[in-house]
């Protein structure tokens, strides 16, 4: 009888678990997109493209606020100075005061390249979400870089604005760092791997300072995000990300 208690225990458990492992994944990306966003950011970034035969360089500044707002305002090279894009809500715009111009970008420009990098413009500008836009699946755990890291299988939800048929992202178990991140495309082909290292401190918050996006199909190719600051949680009003602030901000 006693053993028979224990089967039946030992099989209900199976069932509870199964949504247990997925609250977990869930919350898991959860504490990682909180650590990276706060509740603003400001930052000041240096973004290299390298590839076989030549690199450049691209110095900007950004501010986001939760999901809903972002700004990024490039500072260098001379060329590109003062070009800005702007997410507000669902709306997507980009200011090229080379040629004058405000655009409006639809949602078919989010995987298009950003600046000509490895990035695309959803990576920098964010118009989807890990948290709500994929499922969440605990599917093992690994070392990355030294250290412990959680491995979670993202699925994207149906009618959710992402091209990636799965991403795979490796959190580490102590400050929710996302160290590695994998993007498949519908044929399960590896597209992009994002590699973060070079852990520094921001603000309280221990963050890789250095992360590069590399394609699997172009050798030689690769793209260089580094931070130089981070600064989280400081006031900035939602009339900050508005068009016509986007034409002047410094």
């Amino acid at each position: 009888m006693y053993r028979l208690k224990k089967l039946v225990f030992l099989f209900l458990m199976g069932f509870v678990s199964i949504p247990v492992l997925g609250q977990d994944a869930t919350e898991i990306i959860k504490k990682m997109d909180d650590k990276m966003r706060g509740e603003t950011l400001e930052a000041e970034i240096t973004m290299t493209i390298v590839r076989p035969s030549w690199e450049r360089s691209i110095s900007m500044k950004s501010w986001s606020k939760g999901t809903e707002f972002s700004l990024i305002l490039i500072t260098a090279p001379a060329r590109d100075e003062g070009t800005a894009y702007l997410k507000r809500g669902n709306e997507i715009w980009n200011w090229v005061p080379s040629v004058g111009r405000t655009i409006k970008m639809p949602p078919s420009m989010m995987m298009q390249s950003w600046m000509g990098s490895d990035f695309t413009n959803d990576d920098l500008v964010r118009e989807s979400s890990v948290v709500i836009d994929y499922t969440h699946e605990l599917a093992g755990e690994e070392t990355v870089e030294g250290y412990e890291c959680y491995k979670i299988e993202m699925t994207p939800k149906p009618d959710a604005p992402v091209v990636w048929d799965r991403v795979d992202v490796w959190v580490t178990k102590e400050e929710f760092m996302q160290m590695r991140t994998e993007f498949f495309d519908e044929s399960g082909e590896l597209v992009n791997v994002m590699q973060s290292s070079n852990v520094q401190t921001f603000d309280g918050r221990q963050i890789p300072s250095k992360m590069e996006m590399i394609p699997q199909d172009k050798e030689g190719h690769k793209t260089v995000l580094e931070y130089e600051s981070m600064e989280f949680n400081e006031k900035i009003p939602d009339g900050f990300f508005s068009v016509q602030n986007m034409r002047r901000v410094e």
